[in-house]
C-alpha cells in the first residue's frame, strides 16, 4: 500500500510541467507566509509529505510506550541511586537543578525520540527530553500539505490522518500548571530562550496558536526577565508558566542572564516546562544506561526485549572492559576494529555537533576521533539499519528533482505517550536540521 501510495502521489505531480510548477509554486508561496524557516532558510523545500501506513503507525506507537517505560524507570531509580548521576554524566551544575522540585509530576513530559523505521526495523538514536523543536513546524507544514489542489485530489484516493500536535503542547503546559498550581487561573505564558536563533519562526508560530486559543503569551530571552516580589516578569507582562526552550547547558554558562528565571524556579513562583530533571534521560549516555547488562536488573524482561529490539549498543567512550553482546571486549580495541559500523558522539550536544561516523573516516581519521572522545565526554554508539526514499525536491531557484533522502522519523511524546512526529530529511548520514537538513510532516495513510 505504501509504495502504491507514494507512486500514485508521484503520477499526480508529473502528469504534466504545470501541475510540479502548481505543487512547486503552492509550497514555495506558503513556506514564507507561513514562517516555516530555520536559521533564514526554507525549512521544507519538497513537494510531498512523509507517509507511514496505519499499520507502522500502530506498532510505532506501542513500541515507544514501551520504551517509555524504560525512561520513567531509570529517571525514577536516578533521584536516589547517586551512582547513576556518573554513569549518566550528570554535572554538579546539572545536579543543582535537578533536585529542584518543579512542582509536578514526570520526568520529561514532552520529548521526541529520534529514529529510524524501516520495513525491517525501528531502532532509536537518542532521545531529545529537553525542550524538543519541531511540534509547531510540523503541524503548520502539515496543514499546508492538506490545503495542497494536489493533495486534496490524492485523498480522494489514499485518504490520510495528518498529524497535529500543537493542541497536545498546550494541553501538556496546562495539566503541568494545574498541578503546580493546585488550579489556579489561566496562565500567561512566556517562552523563553535567546534571541537571533533559528528556531525564532517557531516559537512566533507557537504565540500566534496560544493567542488565538485564547492565552496571553510572549517571547521572552532570559536576560530580559526580572523577578521581584515573588514575580517573574518580562517588561510588564507577568509571567505564570514558561515554556523552556533554552538549554540547560547554556544556563549554567550564563548564569547572571538566567538568574531571575532560575531563582523563581527554585522558589516556585513561576510554572516551568520541561523543568530540569529532564537532564537524567536527556543525556545520550542514557542509551548506555539502558544498554548496559549491569542496569538489567531496573527492567523487567518485556522492558528489556524493547531495549534489545530498538536501542543501539551504547558506552562511554574510555579506556576499559565492557561488554558487547554478553561478551568482554576491550573498548577501545573494539572501536578501532570497527569503525565500520560505530559512531562518536559527544554526551550532551545538539545539532550534529562533534559527531564522528566510523564508516565515513579513514583509519587515521578514526583513530584521531577516538582521542578527541577521550578527552571530553563522549560515547560510542553501533550503528543502526537507516531508512532511504526519494523526494521531491526544489531550489531557490524553482528547479525541482528528485532525490534520494535519508529519513530520520521522530515521534513526538507528551506524557510519555505519541502525539504526533517530525520527520527530517537529508543528503548526508547526519540527519539534522542545524546541520543543513530539512522536513516534512508525517501523514498516516488510512487502511
Amino acid at each position: 500500500m505504501l509504495n502504491d501510495a507514494i507512486a500514485y502521489y508521484n503520477e499526480l505531480l508529473n502528469a504534466s510541467p504545470e501541475s510540479l510548477a502548481e505543487a512547486r509554486d503552492f509550497i514555495s508561496s506558503r513556506i514564507e507566509s507561513e514562517k516555516m524557516i530555520f536559521g533564514g532558510r526554507p525549512l521544507s523545500p519538497y513537494l510531498r509529505p512523509h507517509f507511514v501506513t496505519a499499520t507502522q503507525w500502530k506498532y510505532l506507537c506501542e513500541e515507544c510506550a514501551k520504551i517509555w517505560e524504560c525512561v520513567e524507570v531509570v529517571g525514577r531509580a536516578a533521584m536516589t541511586q547517586r551512582r547513576l548521576y556518573d554513569d549518566l554524566g550528570i554535572t554538579p551544575g546539572e545536579a543543582e537543578l535537578i533536585e529542584i522540585d518543579p512542582g509536578y509530576s514526570g520526568i520529561s513530559i514532552t520529548s521526541r525520540l529520534d529514529s529510524f523505521l524501516t520495513d525491517k526495523s525501528f531502532a532509536f538514536v537518542e532521545l531529545n527530553a529537553e525542550n524538543p523543536a519541531g511540534i509547531s513546524y510540523c503541524e503548520v507544514m502539515a496543514r499546508v500539505y492538506m490545503e495542497m489542489p494536489l493533495m486534496k485530489k490524492f485523498i480522494e484516493k489514499y485518504p490520510v490522518t495528518p498529524l497535529y500536535a500543537r493542541n497536545l503542547m498546550l494541553d501538556t503546559l496546562l495539566k503541568a500548571y494545574k498541578e503546580w498550581s493546585g488550579g489556579g487561573e489561566k496562565p500567561r505564558i512566556a517562552i523563553v530562550d535567546w534571541e537571533g536563533l533559528p528556531t525564532q519562526c517557531e516559537f512566533e508560530q507557537f504565540k500566534e496558536y496560544f493567542n488565538r486559543e485564547g492565552f496571553e503569551c510572549e517571547i521572552l530571552a532570559p536576560e530580559k526577565l526580572d523577578y521581584t516580589d515573588g514575580k517573574l516578569r518580562g517588561g510588564d507582562f507577568e509571567i505564570d508558566l514558561v515554556y523552556r526552550r533554552v538549554l540547560t547547558n547554556d544556563i549554567l554558562e550564563k548564569p547572571a542572564e538566567c538568574k531571575a528565571l532560575i531563582d523563581a524556579y527554585r522558589n516556585h513562583d513561576v510554572c516551568v516546562v520541561n523543568g530540569f530533571r529532564t537532564k537524567f534521560v536527556h543525556k545520550k549516555m542514557f542509551f548506555g544506561v539502558l544498554t548496559d547488562e549491569k542496569n538489567a536488573h531496573f527492567f523487567t524482561d518485556a522492558q528489556r526485549e524493547a531495549i534489545r529490539a530498538h536501542i543501539p549498543w551504547t558506552r562511554r567512550t574510555a579506556d576499559v572492559k565492557t561488554t558487547y553482546n554478553g561478551t568482554e571486549i576491550d573498548l577501545l580495541a573494539f572501536c578501532r576494529e570497527n569503525r565500520d559500523r560505530l559512531v562518536l558522539k559527544p554526551n550532551d550536544e545538539y545539532g550534529g555537533k562533534g559527531i564522528f561516523i566510523g564508516w565515513e573516516s579513514s583509519a587515521s581519521e578514526w583513530d584521531d576521533a577516538i582521542q578527541v572522545a577521550l578527552g571530553s565526554d563522549y560515547l560510542v554508539q553501533e550503528k543502526v539499519v537507516t531508512a532511504h526514499e526519494v523526494f521531491p525536491h526544489f531550489t531557490p531557484e524553482g528547479e525541482v528533482t528528485f532525490i534520494e533522502q535519508l529519513v530520520d522519523l521522530d515521534p513526538l511524546l507528551f506524557f510519555g505517550k505519541v502525539g504526533g512526529a517530525f520527520t527530517r530529511l537529508s543528503s548526508t548520514a547526519l540527519c539534522n536540521v542545524t546541520s543543513g537538513g530539512g522536513m516534512v510532516p508525517t501523514f498516516v495513510l488510512n487502511d
